[in-house]
């Protein structure tokens, strides 16, 4: 393998990949990434077994063929350390990648391409063809509710359902569910779940932000999104999600509605002096006002009171304010509505007359 390429060239692609390469790994070949040229275009792969990265650039001159895998880290810092304009020389001696570039050379060390694990086929069903902006804003409104670490797997990720002409993301923790959905244009009647892990879900998101288009596949055991010269590709999580429907709150007049920054800003007031380990406040529902009030074990107390629009019955409930906060963050808008059943039913918040982002958000004991 002999190649040469310009630093800016050779920087993009490590850059897009390098976030799955682990620092510690228990297998070595998983720190490498896996270099393939082939005509007049590179590919870079990196992957830690449950969530891969192939990105391209094109060469300015035809390279002799070849594949190895090298320290990914390592040539990403050689890389970043060139001055901005360099050209680079890649070139495989033995078992030595030899990297040079004007004065400078670097010596890598190389493990054979042919023990990368890599990602061939995923037998998926046709391809979903989306805007980078509608996935990323799906994403952004439902993966702070994920889990982390819960025993019950199949929380540690999103869900992602196909079916009825529209693409939904569900993610929950058991204590808050956050819900959002998409159009599809076209009426896709067959009903598919998916659970992302939460990995593939935090690379899917830094990947995004471009005006391309987004082709996503979804296969039995993996999901493909192909974002121009970036393929990701992610393991799946074998479990079955909770039945999200059945915990999302149908309330009936007690419907508060809010200056959506007003709120937030008496929540984030009270939640200074609550218990930093349950971060409870309790939320009392009065006519057209709301008071907040929060404490802790030191006996600190913390009270505000905002106007509101409400016209239902007096209601005193707990809520843990991260909970809170992290929903009234994710809801665009100006205002807020939060509708409640009782002082031990879950709320539901989201912006008024908008029904496709949702969140549910359970009460605590106080």
């Amino acid at each position: 393998m002999k190649l040469s390429i310009s630093r800016e060239a050779l920087l993009k692609p490590l850059q897009s990949v390098i976030g799955v390469v682990e620092r510690r790994q228990t297998m070595p070949i998983l720190a490498n990434v896996l270099l393939i040229a082939k005509g007049d275009a590179l590919s870079v792969t990196a992957t830690d077994l449950e969530v891969e990265l192939v990105a391209a650039v094109d060469l300015d001159a035809p390279a002799d063929a070849g594949e190895i895998t090298v320290p990914g880290r390592k040539l990403l810092d050689i890389c970043r350390a060139l001055p901005a304009d360099a050209k680079v020389k890649l070139q495989l001696d033995g078992d030595r990648l030899t990297v040079s570039s004007g004065r400078s050379r670097f010596v890598l060390s190389t493990l054979p391409a042919a023990d990368f694990p890599v990602i061939d086929d995923i037998e998926a069903g046709p391809a979903l063809e989306l805007g980078q902006d509608d996935v990323a804003g799906l994403l952004e409104h439902t993966h702070f509710a994920m889990a982390q670490q819960d025993v019950r797997y199949y929380l540690n990720g999103l869900l992602l359902e196909v079916g009825e002409g529209r693409l939904r993301a569900v993610a929950t923790d058991g204590h808050r569910l956050a819900l959002s959905e998409i159009g599809l244009g076209s009426g896709d009647d067959e009903q598919r779940q998916v659970i992302v892990p939460r990995k593939g879900v935090l690379e899917l998101q830094r990947l995004l932000g471009s005006d391309e288009a987004i082709s996503l596949a979804i296969g039995a055991k993996h999901i493909r999104a192909t974002l121009g010269a970036i393929r990701f590709t992610s393991k799946l999580i074998d479990g079955r999600f909770p039945d999200y429907d059945r915990v999302i709150p149908k309330p009936d007049g007690n419907v508060l509605k809010a200056e959506r920054e007003n709120l937030r800003h008496a929540l984030q007031r009270a939640a200074i002096l609550s218990n930093e380990k349950y971060r409870g406040v309790r939320l009392e529902l009065l006519a057209d006002k709301l008071k907040i009030q929060a404490n802790n074990p030191d006996q600190e107390e913390a009270q505000d009171e905002i106007e509101v629009e409400y016209a239902g019955g007096d209601i005193e409930i707990g809520f843990n304010v991260n909970y809170l906060l992290d929903a009234l963050g994710a809801v665009t808008g100006d205002d807020v509505e939060i509708g409640f059943i009782d002082a031990n039913s879950s709320c539901l918040i989201h912006a008024p007359g908008v029904d496709h982002t949702r969140y549910v958000v359970m009460p605590m004991r106080l």
